[in-house]
């Protein structure tokens, strides 16, 4: 069935490309296949799934030290005596994941001044121009999507984006769309997802973003050809590494911060939406009838072809819904009861659903692509090329809509590889 999900992806591009005569069939044959070959290579081929589980161990390693600074400004809030005195209710979202953010942004910053991430981006995206011909600017925002967030790389390119191409700055914007942030990588893994899938689809998003970019938006101009510079310019670099590390916690602290809120705010309305459609519900008859049911009903089909077993394609598609509407974090969230042991799940009245499901949905929702992220992208790029704010407000909806399509063909590629 996944096989069937990803020809019927593809297709809905096809529809919706803007010039299919345009298309580069290079490019978007292999942006396609080295998707695949990702997914195949870290789910399937005994030897990435050993690398990506090193590395996943890695950062794991990571995050516990990160931990420990938490543990340091909340004391006993954060220890596991809570879960002995509350049960579930001991885990604090905003004391265990939202610190989490905070740390890694600031170790993203260190990396970049010391020029880790610079060189990791410029080999990755040298690699993908040659590979794909797409143009330098486009790899390498695409590149850095894997590491940071949908407004942070385009300041990787940023002396380019008055410049590029129509196809070339939707590229970028899809690119922002179909992945997620470091910074915020840590905050999903402490929420139960398995880190080796958030990986996984961070990295599958470079490419996956690109293919359906150029196949809803294919080149009809002439890129200009540019130079880049390893360093990071002179204006936007710390004076120092503890300059690097204290930034990017004040960064991390305000996207924590805007995190909490945003959760703080969404998951209060769908509190209310609910009891308003549980209401008119109650009028006609019908009980239960909730947001989260009728996301279900809507996107479920859509689950089912990702490979999901029907029985769980409501829940899955209601997490879809929830994430493209929303966010991704909502998404996840309200993801993250199902991941507890079946006992847990059953003890709380949640329906129990099936480890390769919980794997799909895991890839469905790795992404930014969600209405906010039109007003996200409009602001970020539209601050750094303030003549492109037009073009940025028209290709929006299109850039989310196409790293929604990147985020279900990871989720259906690795339905395929995990039932191999």
């Amino acid at each position: 069935m996944s096989v069937l999900g990803m020809v019927t992806l593809i297709v809905i591009a096809i529809i919706f490309s803007n010039n299919r005569r345009a298309i580069n069939k290079r490019t978007v044959i292999g942006a396609f296949l080295l998707q695949v070959s990702l997914g195949a290579f870290v789910l399937y081929i005994p030897a990435g799934r050993k690398v990506l589980a090193a590395l996943s161990d890695g950062i794991s390693n990571i995050i516990a030290y990160g931990e420990v600074g938490t543990q340091f400004i909340f004391g006993g809030l954060v220890s596991d005596k809570m879960f002995e005195l509350f049960g579930g209710g001991g885990f604090i979202f905003a004391l265990r994941v939202l610190p989490a953010i905070v740390f890694f942004s600031s170790l993203i910053a260190v990396l970049y001044y010391l020029g880790a991430m610079t060189f990791i981006i410029n080999l990755i995206g040298g690699g993908l121009h040659k590979l794909l011909g797409t143009s330098r600017t486009e790899s390498l925002s695409a590149t850095a999507n894997i590491f940071v967030g949908l407004t942070e790389a385009p300041l990787v390119i940023r002396p380019y984006i008055s410049t590029m191409t129509r196809s070339e700055l939707f590229a970028v914007m899809c690119g922002g769309a179909a992945s997620i942030a470091g910074s915020i990588l840590a905050g999903y893994a402490l929420l139960g997802i398995q880190l080796e899938y958030l990986l996984a689809a961070s990295f599958m998003a470079a490419p996956g973003g690109l293919f359906f970019a150029k196949l809803l938006e294919p080149e009809t101009e002439e890129p200009q050809p540019i130079s880049l510079s390893n360093k990071l310019m002179a204006e936007e670099k710390p004076e120092n590494v503890i300059d690097a590390a204290a930034s990017g916690a004040a960064s991390g602290m305000q996207l924590a911060l805007n995190v909490g809120a945003m959760l703080l705010a969404f998951i209060a309305l769908i509190a209310l939406i609910n009891g308003v459609l549980g209401y008119v519900g109650s009028v006609f008859g019908y009980t239960g009838l909730s947001l989260e049911l009728i996301l279900g009903w809507i996107f479920s089909p859509l689950a089912f072809l990702l490979g999901i077993p029907w029985e769980d394609a409501h829940i899955a598609g209601s997490l879809i819904g929830q994430k493209f509407i929303l966010n991704e974090f909502v998404a996840f969230s309200n993801l993250s009861p199902y991941l507890q042991p079946d006992a847990d799940v059953a003890a709380m009245g949640l329906q129990v659903i099936s480890e390769h499901t919980k794997a799909v949905i895991s890839f469905a929702l790795c992404g930014f692509a969600n209405i906010a992220a039109v007003a996200i992208l409009l602001g970020g790029i539209g601050s750094l090329a303030p003549n492109r704010r037009k073009d940025v407000a028209q290709l929006g909806f299109k850039a989310i809509c196409a790293g929604t399509l990147s985020n279900l063909m990871s989720a259906a590629l690795a339905s395929f590889f995990l039932l191999l």
